[in-house]
């Protein structure tokens, strides 16, 4: 009779420089959205846990900020919140975008990868854009250099490309252990969480200029009956002019940007949703330590 291969389960930290696709990567590998996605570097802006669970495996996965020198209390918590996830894991993922030439902020993520101690996969991204394939070689060979990586994967976290290679190689250095969580288990995060997350989103892509870094979202209630989910919303920005921009002539991009947050949260939530949402300028929020703690959900536990 063949041998029963062990169950594994262990913590995973995605690791990267901004911009690389690290949520993108996360929701590949759990198929859902948890985290959102815009081309704004900085985006993401605490960890966020998913957890993949497979007949021969759970992951946890911690996505987090990227890598950034931090100059402002915000930016200090991202990174904070990038050295808890790499306090312990079981395994790292470092994810590089590969369309990029290597950079000494580069160079740093990957020492922040040794300090960990555990074994690290490079995952080179987005090679569904590098027409040049070569340019893929050299750029492993150059990790190569910085670091002894248990694995080189190239994948297209967009397309899905390369991700059934990536986990299995994620479950090949995970320790022996049986599962930690539920098999539905997914996330950590609220719903009213996800919500501001998924509003906040959609002004990202809407606006344009310096509004993106300088605006917060805070659920201010949230009434769920089991077929519709009440939700008031306020998006805190940092002078008048901003709140101008997001609200619009007329209110016709507030109006724009919670439309299209509403119909996101109605397929993802399976309800309908009425969403009320309010801009107020709130001058140096992101400087401000209280203000921070209380957008931050974890401290709502």
């Amino acid at each position: 009779m063949a041998r029963r291969e062990p169950h594994r389960t262990g913590f995973v930290a995605i690791l990267g420089r901004p911009n690389a696709g690290k949520s993108t990567l996360l929701n590949a590998l759990v198929g859902s959205k948890l985290a959102i996605i815009a081309s704004k570097p900085q985006t993401t802006r605490t960890s966020i846990q998913g957890v993949l669970t497979t007949p021969r495996a759970q992951i946890i996965f911690s996505d987090t900020p990227g890598i950034h020198k931090a100059a402002t209390p915000l930016n200090k918590r991202m990174m904070n919140a990038v050295r808890e996830a790499a306090a312990a894991p079981d395994v790292v993922l470092l994810v590089i975008d590969a369309l990029l030439n290597p950079s000494v902020e580069d160079a740093q993520a990957v020492d922040l990868v040794k300090k960990t101690g555990a074994p690290a996969i490079a995952v080179l991204n987005k090679i569904d854009w590098l027409e040049d394939k070569t340019k893929l070689l050299a750029r492993i060979d150059h990790y190569r250099s910085l670091h002894d990586f248990a694995a080189y994967v190239p994948v297209s976290a967009l397309k899905g490309q390369g991700l059934q290679e990536l986990q299995e190689e994620i479950i090949a250095h995970l320790p022996e252990g049986s599962a930690m969580y539920p098999e539905d288990y997914l996330t950590d995060q609220p719903e009213r969480f996800l919500a501001a997350e998924i509003l906040r989103e959609k002004v990202l892509h809407f606006a344009r200029q310096e509004v993106p870094h300088a605006v917060a979202v805070a659920i201010d209630s949230w009434e769920d009956d089991g077929r519709l989910v009440r939700i008031a919303a306020t998006i805190f920005v940092e002078r008048p002019g901003q709140k101008a921009i997001l609200i619009g002539s007329q209110g016709a991009a507030l109006k724009k940007i919670g439309t299209q947050a509403r119909l996101e949260l109605e397929r993802i939530l399976g309800r309908k949703v009425f969403l009320e949402t309010l801009v107020k300028v709130r001058p140096g929020w992101r400087e401000d330590p209280a203000f921070l703690a209380v957008v931050d959900w974890r401290n709502e536990r």
